[in-house]
């Protein structure tokens, strides 16, 4: 399950992808649009920015824009951000990889290999969902 903090900052970057290319947005703007509580939405803009997916100016034409575009952002970079690995089992993870304490074989765990089946599925659509594939839902498979 992923964090709400994680929701928050995909609806953030959704809302930032509707906005035509290098106009912004106003936090005030995104916390409304999206139902997102305006402080909490600061610190996920902060830490979005840390990680270069957003930008933010100052002054009256300020706020907050897309550094890249929404065809560049994939959802699987975004969660990872924020919640950390994807994988439901530490030996399964590709960027906290550890062998899990009460595991003799990785090659031979029958948990393993169904869990291994689940991350790759969710990978697969994660790394390959872009923002802008998120605002043509008709496209998505379901």
């Amino acid at each position: 399950m992923i964090s709400q903090k994680a929701k928050y900052a995909l609806r953030a970057l959704v809302s930032l992808a509707r906005a035509p290319r290098g106009e912004t947005m106003m936090i005030g703007e995104i916390s409304k649009a999206q139902a997102i509580p305006k402080k909490f939405l600061e610190q996920i803009l902060l830490e979005l920015k840390r990680a270069g997916f957003v930008a933010s100016r100052r002054g009256r034409s300020g706020g907050y824009e897309l550094l890249r575009a929404p065809e560049e952002i994939m959802f699987g970079e975004v969660l990872r951000l924020i919640d950390g690995p994807i994988a439901p089992l530490p030996c399964l993870s590709k960027i906290a990889y550890r062998k899990c304490e009460d595991c003799r074989d990785e090659g031979s765990c029958e948990i393993r290999h169904v869990f291994e089946r689940v991350t790759l599925a969710t990978r697969a659509v994660l790394d390959t969902t872009t923002l802008a594939d998120s605002l043509r839902l008709e496209d998505l498979p379901v």
